[in-house]
């Protein structure tokens, strides 16, 4: 599944998965098996694998994040009027009416 507005996360939030991943990093640097660091990190072995092919050809550095997915598009004043709408209720889509009796 693919998120709007940088994958997902905060920057709060992308700050705490770099540290899983530094600490990723660590972790093969003992020699630790993939399984173990899963486990005791809370994520997929095929995160972990993935990060340990990272690490082996750039080090900790290659497990740093790299900021957001994308840029955010909406301004926080646009984010304001959003959450706003979204609070009122029941979302209403512009032009659209429902009819009774057809489906």
């Amino acid at each position: 599944m693919r998120y709007a507005q940088g994958g997902g996360l905060t920057p709060r939030e992308q700050a705490a998965r770099e540290r899983v991943r530094l600490e990723a990093g660590e972790r093969f640097a003992r020699g630790e098996e993939t399984r173990e660091i899963a486990r005791e990190l809370r994520v997929t072995e095929r995160s972990v694998r993935r990060w340990r092919v990272l690490w082996r050809a750039g080090g900790a550095e290659a497990l740093r994040s790299k900021g957001p997915m994308s840029v955010e598009r909406l301004s926080p004043r646009q984010w304001q009027r959003l959450e706003a709408e979204l609070k009122r209720g029941r979302w209403r889509t512009a032009g659209a009416r429902r009819t009774s009796g057809g489906r």
